[in-house]
């Protein structure tokens, strides 16, 4: 088992930001600030992963910056460059029934309304509208399909999504 079955990527460190040993934070959590709200860190850093926490961080332009504890210069700064930041994923908030992280999804068979089994989650999309899933279909699909994208609308297409079976159920054609 690996540390990443355990924990959720939230967020990518970036380059430098001065001397003193700030980086730069590219949150993926929602709300971009509440990725400090997770502590500690976990970080790989040359092979090796490490718990990291925070010392400081603030708003610097568009973006986020922040200081490590025990990073004090630039060049040891460096070696966190690219860095995915991972927490354990039972620091995230428990979700109501009805209310999926993606996390959950990757992996769920998707099945029409009708018992066809149209393949599974290998992706979520985010398009701005509304979110897509990317269905991987089997190696046999009746309809030679590789790979559907399925819009997530809740009730119109995504008729009920079962954690224990691992199962969507849609509304959707399965020849398209």
């Amino acid at each position: 088992m690996s540390i990443q079955d355990n924990n959720i990527v939230v967020g990518k460190l970036g380059s430098t930001y001065g001397i003193k040993g700030w980086l730069k934070v590219f949150s993926f959590t929602e709300d971009a600030e509440s990725i400090f709200a997770y502590q500690p860190w976990l970080v790989k850093v040359k092979g090796e992963w490490q718990e990291i926490r925070v010392e400081s961080w603030k708003r610097h332009g568009q973006g986020l910056v922040a200081k490590l504890e025990g990073l004090d210069i630039r060049e040891d700064a460096q070696m966190f460059t690219n860095a995915e930041v991972y927490v354990a994923a039972d620091q995230l908030p428990a979700l109501s029934d009805d209310e999926f992280y993606w996390r959950e999804l990757i992996g769920m068979t998707v099945m029409t309304t009708e018992g066809y089994d149209l393949g599974k989650v290998t992706d979520i999309l985010e398009t701005g509208s509304n979110d897509v899933l990317v269905v991987k279909a089997n190696l046999k699909d009746a309809f030679g399909q590789k790979e559907r994208l399925i819009p997530f609308l809740d009730e119109q297409v995504i008729k009920s999504i079962d954690r224990t079976a691992q199962r969507i159920e849609v509304d959707w054609d399965p020849g398209f």
